[in-house]
């Protein structure tokens, strides 16, 4: 860019399983730099191999800016379910030297998406619920406090996301067809998706791999659209995530002692994002029975924006820093 870099900068990541948003920002809240890159998976490819591609990004953020270290570092890490995976991660970040103070901040990338959509940066305090692949939930108080779950599938107690609800969608449908399960639309509308006859050839085509697993994914939005179209099972597996996502939320209140406050409870990724009615109603519907001053609202700001306030955080930015950073990311 051509200008000095302020003494006090902050490099923010938002890494997910599809891509990852960098940004370099300083402590007043302008944005200096920022990039994107793919997805951050270091169960598939090991966590060396994963910040190595994550290096990519960040050095293009960091030329941008004009400079090659930051004050301090926040990542929002997907993959990053336990304490013990923050920690490890963080070391790996720390070695790269990013940080000439070595300040770096490791959390799971469902705390963007809650910092980005808590609009009192006075007061950050709330709940988030991300629904995309699968499903999270964390909260977060001012002075630092947090509810989280580790959020790793069915053997942490999970239900659910547009992958569990792929899953479930080709339960009901291949039990349809054989006999073993009541009747339901999905038999003939999740294999039509892939143009293919029967739940058998689809089974078979997921089965040897000429369909990739990957996308199963496809089919949540046929699980909403046979859902609408008032299939009695489809249906029942909307109702089931809606269940499960307040579920989240509430405890989540409960544990930061948010039952008795408006709380902002922050909706976000792909399955709360896009809107479906029953879900979305249905959600809001749970919420006001079982957290009744609960304040829903589903989260439009992008989740790096979140790592960047979270860094203004740390470092204990000026009032005037989170408008002018909000601003930046409202216009670019």
């Amino acid at each position: 860019m051509g200008l000095s870099t302020p003494a006090v900068t902050a490099l923010a990541v938002d890494a997910g399983n599809s891509k990852t948003d960098v940004a370099v920002v300083t402590a007043d809240g302008r944005l200096l730099g920022a990039a994107r890159g793919g997805g951050f998976q270091p169960p598939k490819v090991g966590v060396e191999t994963a910040v190595d591609a994550l290096a990519e990004v960040v050095d293009r953020a960091l030329a941008e800016a004009g400079t090659t270290s930051v004050t301090h570092v926040s990542a929002c890490l997907a993959n990053a379910d336990l304490p013990v995976e923050e920690r490890e991660l963080a070391d790996a970040l720390r070695r790269r030297g990013w940080s000439d103070g070595g300040g770096v901040d490791v959390r799971n990338d469902t705390f963007a998406v809650l910092r980005a959509g808590l609009l009192d940066d006075a007061e950050p305090r709330g709940v988030a619920v991300v629904c995309g692949a699968g499903v999270n939930c964390v909260g977060m108080l001012p002075d630092g406090r947090t509810a989280r779950f580790p959020a790793i599938g069915k053997i942490s107690g999970d239900w659910g996301g547009g992958g569990g609800l792929a899953q479930e969608a080709l339960w009901h449908a291949a039990r349809a067809e054989d006999g073993r399960g009541g009747p339901t639309a999905l038999m003939r509308a999740l294999p039509a998706h892939f143009q293919l006859p029967s739940m058998y050839a689809l089974i078979e085509a997921l089965h040897l791999g000429h369909i990739p697993a990957v996308r199963q994914h496809e089919l949540t939005p046929v699980l909403f659209a046979t859902a609408a179209a008032g299939d009695e099972v489809a249906r029942a597996l909307v109702d089931r995530m809606a269940d499960e996502i307040v579920a989240m939320a509430a405890v989540a209140l409960d544990r930061l002692d948010l039952l008795e406050e408006a709380a902002p409870v922050l909706l976000g990724g792909s399955v709360l994002a896009a809107r479906h009615p029953q879900l979305d109603d249905g959600v809001r519907a749970r919420l006001a029975e079982r957290a009744p001053k609960a304040v829903p609202r589903v989260v439009t700001e992008r989740p790096v924006l979140g790592a960047a306030l979270l860094a203004l955080d740390a470092l204990q930015a000026p009032p005037e820093a989170y408008p002018r950073l909000r601003a930046a990311y409202a216009t670019a």
